[in-house]
């Protein structure tokens, strides 16, 4: 009994010895390889935007609801403000009372005045004349002609300063009714900011307020943008954007799209960082675009940096410390990588395809 106990217990022991050194071996494979840069972001529309009234007030009406599709200057929502209602009704008072025909009496007056005045200058004008010639022949007296003269000053001078009334009233008038309108202008520009509408030409993607809310010049109202065309909007950290450039190829895989990947192409860089999250936005396009898009969807890509076709490619994690692999016969040796991604590397020197390689102990 001791020697089977003895038997059994070897048996198991050589077991677990056997199991213990069980090795997970491979060799080098020629394939393709693309070494990318992973980053996340969300589906944009294309012209995107929240749209604000530059008004305070109350929501008194909406014209469209979320999804409808709209043109540039559709109205969105109304803003019921009474104080703009009044400005814009005080501002026509204003403009009709300036208005250039309304004041024709008080032109047609001093125009009147001015005959007046031109024929009382030309009278004493006259009247001076022929006294000088009086005097000349010794008739009348030296005040007479002074007293002729000083009509004919006081004449002229009349005359002189009724013209310049008419030029002032003229003057004044035109102005007043140019102030008017653009006072009017003004109050029916700053009425009709109490109507929302539609800078771009597109959909209705949210609507934020509801008919009786309270807004004001910094509450968004609704979100609008293209129903065609969208973008890609992705984060991308600061240590691989120096690696991003226009025109490169992103394969993006959604949620919404599970198990498919979609290839897109970078078209910007925004060049400032942002300082919270150490990363950059960078934009794309579709190349082809999947059948039903929504702003806000997740998504994530992996922008390609380059690729090479052919490569002597190893598992990552037969790798040791990204610089060395253990062949088959427990030697180490030192490899020099080329291009890798998440899985694989190419191993550009060190070993070759005959090369058998063990995966390293954790």
């Amino acid at each position: 009994m001791i020697l089977k106990h003895f038997a059994f217990c070897c048996g198991i022991g050589m077991l677990f010895f056997s199991c213990g050194n069980s090795e997970e071996k491979t060799f080098p494979k020629r394939e393709n390889i693309s070494e990318s840069v992973y980053a996340s972001g969300l589906i944009r529309a294309r012209y995107q935007y929240q749209a604000f009234a530059n008004a305070n007030g109350i929501v008194q009406e909406i014209f469209v609801q979320e999804g409808d599709t709209v043109n540039i200057g559709t109205p969105i929502l109304s803003i019921y403000n009474e104080s703009a209602r009044l400005n814009r009704e005080s501002a026509e008072l204003n403009r009709a009372y300036a208005d250039r025909q309304a004041n024709q009496t008080r032109l047609q007056d001093l125009e009147m005045s001015i005959a007046y005045s031109r024929s009382k200058y030309q009278n004493d004008s006259v009247l001076l004349e022929r006294q000088k010639r009086l005097r000349e022949q010794g008739i009348g007296t030296a005040v007479d002609l002074e007293q002729r003269q000083l009509a004919f000053d006081n004449s002229k001078t009349g005359y002189e300063a009724s013209k310049l009334r008419y030029i002032d009233l003229k003057r004044e008038i035109e102005y007043n009714e140019r102030s008017a309108a653009k006072n009017l202008s003004i109050s029916r520009a700053l009425e009709s900011d109490l109507v929302l509408k539609s800078e771009v030409g597109g959909r209705v993607y949210a609507l934020l307020k509801e008919k009786g809310e309270m807004v004001n010049a910094q509450t968004p109202l609704a979100v609008l943008g293209s129903d065609r065309e969208f973008i890609l909007e992705m984060q991308v950290d600061e240590y691989d954007i120096v690696k991003i450039q226009r025109g490169q190829k992103i394969l993006v895989s959604m949620d919404s799209y599970r198990g498919e990947v979609f290839e897109a192409i970078i078209t910007k860089i925004n060049p400032l960082m942002d300082e919270r999250s150490k990363s950059f936005t960078v934009e794309g396009v579709f190349i082809k675009e999947p059948p039903v898009l929504y702003p806000n969807l997740t998504l994530e890509a992996n922008i390609v940096i380059q690729t090479k076709e052919d490569a002597l490619i190893l598992p990552r994690s037969f790798i040791l410390n990204e610089k060395n692999v253990i062949t088959a016969d427990k030697d180490t040796v030192a490899v020099q990588l080329g291009l890798r991604d998440y899985q694989k590397a190419e191993i550009i020197t060190g070993i070759d395809e005959k090369t058998e390689v063990i995966k390293p102990g954790k």
